[in-house]
Parts: structure tokens; C-alpha cells; sequence
């Protein structure tokens, strides 16, 4: 069945299409126009709503920024610094949880919504539940808002659903002293409180459309019937006009448009057809006249075809075609002239011909010699320049090596100046530790001063200090040993620093060894590239001398190709001028009749004689005038 329905379907459409194609031009125009009007008012409805939709949404982000620079600065009001205590978000000194007094007057200045978050939970807001209730409590949904403030800390806008209902927002963050997001400042407009503002412009705007749609297409449909009325009348005129009926009047249309230039190009037809059937009668006269002089023409060239010159077309050939006799009497002439002309010279030009076919044979004899030797000298020369060429590769080759060991040399010498400026700062690491074992020094003589005193004020004390005075000894011998440990510190130190200095001087010497040998493999590896580039210039040297020689080797060889190709071609100009002259000796002329020769052919063993050792060069024809030149 569904296959009937698309059969039934695609056959109207055809019906359709074909009723559209029977219809007059005029009723054609009109739909077209009135189509056109419809879909141009629809697309400017589309255009012109959708402009009004992105001016109410430009409108809503610009009033939302206006809405957040409030907000900010009402909550600013109450302190510049934000905190959380517990589940609690302040504000200077003020709790903002539950207290709705920025929320309320912010709604009362910019009007719409305006919630404060702490974290993702609204603790203040003026967004109503749908019992009435204030959201406060409620989350904040897992959407690109929450990701952007409270994942990324960055302000977010554009639109969102908010407890079922779409609201233009703008989200930015509260972060504390810190910088960290600690909650969230919102304020929204509802999308319907926006959009309905552009609803009535909208449906103006579409009765508009509509309106002024109808009024068009009624004066496209009045001036159409009016502007192709006169088309039917031309119709009828040039139906006649194909019957032949030439006695028929056009319709007159004093307009200059496309309809008066019809009339006026059918004016024009109706008289060249009265000239056309004038002309029919005059070309019936002269059709007579032309068979006759055909006939008398065609008579006179079957004696020429039969090689009869002296024939003539006779003196009553017609008048309109006295310049056609005159041109075949000329040619005649011409021909016999040409005919004796070429009896005369075809002698002449087969003496010639013999003697450049034996003259090309020589040459081509000569040239093959000359084509062998420089064969020879090229394979020659090509062995010497793949001998030169390996040895300026391994040159190149040798030369890289120089190159990879100057590197590496390099870079031992870059890690010795790394041990070097190591030794240094170990050296003076070791003078810092000397400054700090002086610093115990003083601090151990210190102890034992005070340990004296103690011990001296215990003295004093008596029976009472006797205890205090054993700590006082104990602490003397305590700064005792601190000295013995820091002179031992000091003179492990000394030697440490001795064999600092000792290594550093090891590692310099190093070093200026291996710069020698950069300065060894530096002169070594100039030397080995002065002989990569001689190598490689007489490479380049020996590659044009081969070169040269391969254009010598080819120009021979196409030279003893043309040679033979020349002493072919005169064997066959000589068979040819004896093939003219018997037939040109067919021809009667009316002057003295020579007698009939036969042609004289070379034998063809003579045509076939050619050296079977010259090599197969492509080269241009033989009547090339540079070849010749060259040659």
C-alpha cells in the first residue's frame, strides 16, 4: 500500500507540473509574482523577527550587567571582605544567611531576582517556590553555571532553567580574602517578563507582512493580464505567418518593449517572406543557366582527366558565368606551361639527385668512424668520473667523522668546565663551613667563661650551690670537647680544601688537553675538506667534459642518421622524378609531342644498401632548414 501511495503521489505531481505548463503566460507570470511576493514577505518576517529577538536578548545581557554592578554594590553596603563560619556566609559583620533584606532591595532597584549562594546552596534569595515559598535551602544545578563559577572561578551568563521557569542570569563568584569561591552572587530576569514585551511587535509585524502580500499580488495580477493581452493577438499573427499567409496585417503596438519589438521583428519577417518568394522565381531562371554551364564544364574536365590539355568549353557558355570560363581557359594555359616546365627540368634533377646520394653515402661512412671514437672516449671519461666521485664521498665521509670527534672533544671539555666551576663552589662551600666552625669556637669559649662563672657564684652559694656547681662542670667540660671537635672539623676542612685545589688543577689540565686536540682534529679536518672540495671540482669538471662529449656523441650519430635519411631520400627523389617524367610525358599540350619514357627505377638492392652498424637516432625531418645548417 505504501508503495501505491508514493506511485499516486509522484503521478500528481507530474499532473500538476504538466497544468502548470498548459497555462498562459500571462496566468504563468502571475503565479510566479505572487509566489515571489509570498516567499519574500515570509522571509522578511523571519529576518525581521529574528533581528527583534536578538535586539530583546542584547537588551536582557546588558540589564543583567547593569543588575550585577548593582547587586554588588548593595551587598558591598554591608562590608568589602566575605567568610565562611561553618555553614554560615558573612559579609563584614553581617550573616547572610536567612537574611533577605540585599536580596529584597535589590529586586526593589533593578527589579527581577537576586539570590546569594554559599557554596553551591542558596542562603538568601527572593526566587519563589511554586507555594510561595522563598528557594532559600535549594541547590544550585550541575550545569554550565556551577562549572564555570564554582569549578573554574569565572563570572558566567546566559540563560538557564531555575525551579521550572527560564530566566536570563548572570552568575559571579564571592571569594574571601584568599581567593577562593566560597558562594555565589545571582541575579536573573524571567525570559517571559523580556519576550513579552516583543510579542505585540511580532504579530504586527506578521499582519503587515500578510497585508501588504495580498495588495501586491492583486496589482501583479491586474497589471499581468493587462501587459500580456496584446501577446495573444501577436500569437495569432504568427500562426498565419508559419501557414504562409503573407497578406495578413500585425497587430499594431506603439510601445517599445519586448511585445513592440515582437510586432516590429514580425513586420520584418512578413516582408522577407514576399522578398522570399520574389527570389524562388528568380533562382528557378538561374538554375536553368547553371546546369547548362555544368554541363559544358564538366565535359571540357573529363578530356583534361584523360590528359587531354588542349580542351575548351566552346563559345555559348551562359553570361552569368563568363568570369567561370574565363578562370578555366586561364588554368589550362597555366597547366600546359607547367607541364612542358616540369618535361624540361625532370632531366636535370635526376642528374642532381644521383650525385647527392653518392656524395650522403661517403659521409655516412666517415660519420660512423667519428660517432665509434667519441663512444669510446665518453664510457672512458664516465669510468674516470665514478672513480673521482667515490673518492670525494669518502672524503665527505671522513670529514664528517673530524666533525662528530671535534664534538665530542667538545663536549669533554664542556663537562671539565662543568667539574671545574663544581670545585670552585665546593671550595667555597669549605669557606663557609670554616666561618661556622669559628662561630662554635666562640660559642664553646663562651660556655666555659659563663661555666667558670657559674662554678665561682656556687662557690659563693656554699652548701646550697654545691649542685648547681657540679652542673657548671659539667657544662665547662661540655664546651671543652666543642672546641677539641671543631679544630678537628677545622683540619679535616684544610685537607679537604687541599685536595679541592689539587683536583681543580687535574681537571684544567684536562682541559687544555683536549682544547690541543681540538685544535689537532680542527687542522686536520680543513685539511681533509680542501681535498673533499678539489675532489668534488674536478667531479664537477670531468661531468661537464662527459657532458660535452655525450652532446658531441649524440650530435654525430643524428648527424649520421640524417646522413642516411638524406642519401635515402635522393634514391627516392631520383625514382620519383622518373615516376614525373613518364607521366607528365602523358599530358597533350598542342606544341611538339615528345616521345613517351618509361621510368627508370634504382635497383632496390642499391635503395636497401645502408651501414648496419650506425645506431638508431631520432631525428626532425630532413627538410628542416637548422638541421641542414647544422649538418
Amino acid at each position: 500500500m505504501s508503495v501505491d501511495y508514493a506511485s499516486r503521489g509522484h503521478f500528481d505531481g507530474i499532473d500538476m507540473l504538466k497544468r502548470f505548463h498548459n497555462l498562459s503566460l500571462a496566468s504563468k507570470t502571475t503565479m510566479l509574482a505572487v509566489g515571489g511576493m509570498l516567499l519574500l514577505a515570509i522571509a522578511t518576517f523571519f529576518v525581521a523577527d529574528r533581528a527583534l529577538m536578538q535586539q530583546a536578548a542584547q537588551t536582557a545581557a546588558e540589564r543583567q550587567e547593569v543588575n550585577m554592578r548593582v547587586a554588588w554594590s548593595v551587598i558591598k553596603g554591608y562590608g568589602a571582605d566575605f567568610r565562611v563560619d561553618g555553614d554560615d556566609l558573612y559579609v563584614g559583620t553581617h550573616k547572610l544567611n536567612d537574611w533577605d533584606a540585599p536580596v529584597d532591595e535589590v529586586k526593589r532597584l533593578v527589579g527581577g531576582t537576586a539570590t546569594i549562594f554559599r557554596g553551591d546552596m542558596r542562603v538568601s534569595t527572593n526566587v519563589m517556590k511554586e507555594d510561595g515559598s522563598r528557594a532559600v535551602g535549594t541547590p544550585l544545578a550541575r550545569n554550565a553555571a556551577y562549572e564555570t563559577v564554582l569549578g573554574k572561578g569565572q563570572p558566567y551568563r546566559g540563560t538557564a532553567d531555575i525551579l521550572g521557569k527560564r530566566f536570563f542570569t548572570a552568575y559571579d563568584p564571592i571569594k574571601d580574602a584568599s581567593g577562593k569561591t566560597i558562594g555565589i552572587l545571582f541575579v536573573g530576569i524571567p525570559e517571559n517578563d523580556v519576550m513579552g514585551a516583543i510579542g505585540g511587535a511580532r504579530w504586527t509585524l506578521a499582519l503587515s507582512a500578510a497585508l501588504i502580500s495580498l495588495l501586491v499580488a492583486g496589482a501583479a495580477w491586474y497589471a499581468g493580464r493587462r501587459m500580456f493581452s496584446p501577446l495573444v493577438q501577436m500569437t495569432d499573427a504568427m500562426r498565419a505567418l508559419a501557414a504562409g499567409k503573407v497578406d495578413i496585417a500585425i497587430p499594431a503596438h506603439a510601445a517599445t518593449d519586448e511585445i513592440g519589438a515582437m510586432a516590429e521583428a514580425l513586420q520584418h519577417f512578413r516582408t522577407s517572406e514576399l522578398a522570399r518568394q520574389q527570389a524562388e522565381s528568380r533562382d528557378r531562371e538561374a538554375e536553368a543557366a547553371r546546369e547548362h554551364a555544368m554541363d559544358a564544364l564538366g565535359q571540357a574536365l573529363a578530356k583534361v582527366a584523360g590528359g587531354d590539355l588542349t580542351a575548351d568549353i566552346g563559345h555559348d557558355f551562359p553570361t552569368d558565368y563568363a568570369k567561370l570560363a574565363d578562370h578555366f581557359r586561364s588554368a589550362i594555359g597555366s597547366l600546359r606551361e607547367l607541364i612542358g616546365t616540369v618535361l624540361e627540368g625532370t632531366a636535370s634533377i635526376r642528374t642532381g639527385s644521383n650525385e647527392i646520394a653518392s656524395a650522403s653515402e661517403d659521409l655516412a661512412r666517415r660519420t660512423e668512424g667519428n660517432a665509434a671514437s667519441l663512444e669510446q672516449t665518453a664510457a672512458a671519461i664516465a669510468q674516470m668520473n665514478q672513480r673521482i666521485d667515490a673518492t670525494a664521498t669518502a672524503a665527505g665521509v671522513t670529514v664528517e667523522r673530524a666533525d662528530q670527534a671535534i664534538g665530542v672533544v667538545g663536549s669533554g671539555r664542556s663537562t671539565a668546565d662543568e667539574a671545574v666551576q663544581a670545585m670552585t663552589r665546593v671550595s667555597d662551600s669549605a669557606k663557609g663551613i670554616d666561618s661556622v666552625i669559628e662561630g662554635l669556637d666562640k660559642i664553646a669559649f663562651q660556655t666555659r667563661v659563663l661555666a667558670m662563672n657559674a662554678a665561682v657564684e656556687a662557690g659563693r652559694a656554699g652548701e646550697a650551690g654545691r649542685g648547681f656547681a657540679v652542673v657548671a662542670d659539667l657544662v665547662s667540660a661540655l664546651a671543652m670537647r666543642a672546641e677539641e671537635e671543631a679544630k678537628r672539623a677545622r683540619d679535616q676542612l684544610t685537607v679537604t680544601q687541599s685536595e679541592v685545589v689539587i683536583a681543580r688543577g687535574a681537571v684544567e689540565r684536562v682541559d687544555n688537553a683536549l682544547a690541543a686536540i681540538v685544535d689537532t682534529v680542527g687542522e686536520v679536518h680543513q685539511l681533509l675538506g680542501g681535498i673533499a672540495a678539489d675532489n668534488r671540482a674536478q667531479s664537477s669538471a670531468i661531468r661537464e667534459i662527459s657532458s660535452a662529449i655525450g652532446d658531441m656523441d649524440r650530435a654525430t650519430q643524428q648527424n649520421a642518421a640524417m646522413v642516411e635519411e638524406t642519401s635515402a631520400a635522393a634514391r627516392q627523389l631520383t625514382a620519383q622524378v622518373a615516376r614525373l617524367d613518364a607521366h607528365a610525358a602523358t599530358f597533350q599540350t598542342g606544341g611538339p609531342q615528345a616521345p613517351l619514357r618509361r621510368p627508370v627505377l634504382p635497383s632496390q638492392t642499391a635503395a636497401a644498401k645502408a651501414p648496419g652498424t650506425i645506431r638508431a637516432v631520432p631525428v626532425q625531418a630532413i627538410a628542416d632548414g637548422d638541421d641542414w645548417a647544422s649538418f
